[in-house]
């Protein structure tokens, strides 16, 4: 995986909008168990590349310094040559004397190439430290989106064994809901209750039937007394007629 690749997909998982991804998932739970795995894998891979450019740019601080380092050493021989050529001719000895200079001058040659490339490097350098600040932020917001990942699993999981077992709260519940129609429980008491029923209304049936044997002797009284008047009056008429 390329460096512009692996910043790419840095900068994608980290813009990831997971409240989102979740709302359009079928399966969120299942969503988040893949998101986590990609999100893993993702971080080791940033890790990996993000390592390899940090080496890189140490690589290129370490030939930068080796450069600075060159130039300020060439300096000082190209100085200390110069003065060398000077003394030599001051002496008389203008062969010798050119021979330094001629050294001193090979030695600014090599200040300047060692300036050339130490400079050269110093906006390369400066791009590759941005470029790992830049994975390193996008690593960082990574490993944050990683971790609301995980407590949204988590959560998600707890929630879901929660519902389960509420459910099957209800269900032990309604299995023994006596006013459940379907039940032994509601059954039986059915039945009671039409046994009561039945008893009740032989009860009504018995009491109407004695109910009509006492009217059936109270109208016997009143027959009984009609006789008796009827008796009383013929007597009298009885009595009447003899006087």
């Amino acid at each position: 995986m390329t460096k512009q690749s692996i910043f790419g997909r840095i900068a994608q998982l980290a813009k990831a909008n997971i409240n989102a991804l979740l709302d359009s998932a079928e399966d969120p739970q299942m969503m988040l168990d893949q998101m986590v795995r990609d999100y893993t894998n993702s971080i080791a891979d940033a890790e990996s590349a993000i390592a390899e450019t940090i080496g890189n740019l140490r690589l290129l601080e370490d030939d930068h310094r080796e450069d600075v380092a060159a130039a300020g050493s060439w300096g000082v021989k190209a100085l200390a040559a110069s003065r060398k050529a000077d003394e030599l001719r001051a002496a008389g000895q203008t062969a010798d004397g050119d021979r330094f200079d001629n050294l001193a001058k090979v030695a600014l040659g090599r200040q300047l190439q060692s300036e050339k490339e130490a400079k050269g490097a110093e906006p390369q350098i400066a791009s590759q430290t941005a470029v790992v600040e830049q994975l390193k932020t996008g690593l960082n917001a990574m490993k944050e989106k990683l971790g609301q990942l995980s407590a949204k699993r988590d959560e998600l999981i707890a929630r879901s064994k929660t519902a389960q077992a509420q459910t099957q709260v209800m269900d032990a519940i309604k299995s023994i809901d006596i006013m459940d129609p379907t039940s032994e429980v509601s059954r039986f008491e059915d039945k009671i209750r039409r046994e009561e029923a039945r008893v009740r209304g032989a009860g009504e049936l018995a009491a109407s039937s004695l109910d009509a044997q006492f009217e059936s002797l109270d109208d016997l009284g009143e027959l009984t007394e009609v006789d008796a008047r009827l008796a009383e009056l013929k007597a009298g008429r009885t009595t009447s007629i003899e006087q």
